[in-house]
């Protein structure tokens, strides 16, 4: 029973490694010399002022939340308006662009039967030539990548002090909620504030 639950408990965290490492590698840098203890509050900066009353669209709001959610998580930090004189300036941006990614796949030959007659026993017979790696076919496959980022800009002095971002491919022109939501959360997995 033991051994059982021994090779279950492997199996688990074997899947658990292959799965956490299929995600997407996010990128973050930020300024070593703020200490970011110092902050408590933040608004989202409007992206231009003739789209202030415009209606957050679902793709803003997915955004919103999982940075709020995940700000909310590790560091303790809360959401205010502008007018209230926030610690940070948070913005985002979503790029998707055409990329060639490089393929190369192995190469075969193409097993063979041949038949042979030997005339000491009259008769007729096989002989199998399975195929032969052949050498690699490089080619290129157009596709497309988003890039996901999240700034935090220090509201006194209108100095970035943390970005994170990263890039996927994705399945379609444009880039889908559930990959955003991934995307976002992978950047906030390197959000660590102990490491000041």
């Amino acid at each position: 029973m033991k051994k059982q639950s021994w090779i279950l408990a492997s199996f688990f965290m074997l899947a658990g490694f292959i799965l956490a490492s299929c995600g997407t590698t996010a990128h973050v840098e930020k300024d070593k010399s703020v200490n970011f203890n110092q902050y408590q509050t933040y608004a989202w900066i409007q992206p231009n002022a003739t789209q202030k009353n415009k209606p957050a669209d679902i793709m803003e709001s997915t955004v919103k939340n999982i940075v709020s959610e995940e700000l909310q998580k590790n560091a303790g930090w809360r959401e205010v308006s502008t007018s209230s004189n926030p610690d940070l300036l948070l913005s985002y941006d979503i790029l998707v662009e055409r990329a060639v990614r490089e393929k190369s796949d192995a190469r075969y030959s193409r097993p063979l039967v041949r038949t042979f007659y030997n005339p000491m026993s009259r008769r007729y017979f096989n002989v199998y030539y399975p195929s032969q790696f052949m050498g690699y076919e490089n080619y290129s496959v157009p596709t497309q990548e988003g890039t996901v980022t999240v700034s935090m800009i220090d509201a006194k002095t209108d100095k970035t002090v943390w970005q994170g971002w990263t890039t996927d491919e994705i399945d379609s022109r444009r880039i889908k909620s559930k990959e955003v939501q991934a995307a976002v959360k992978s950047i906030f997995r390197k959000f660590d504030l102990a490491k000041n």
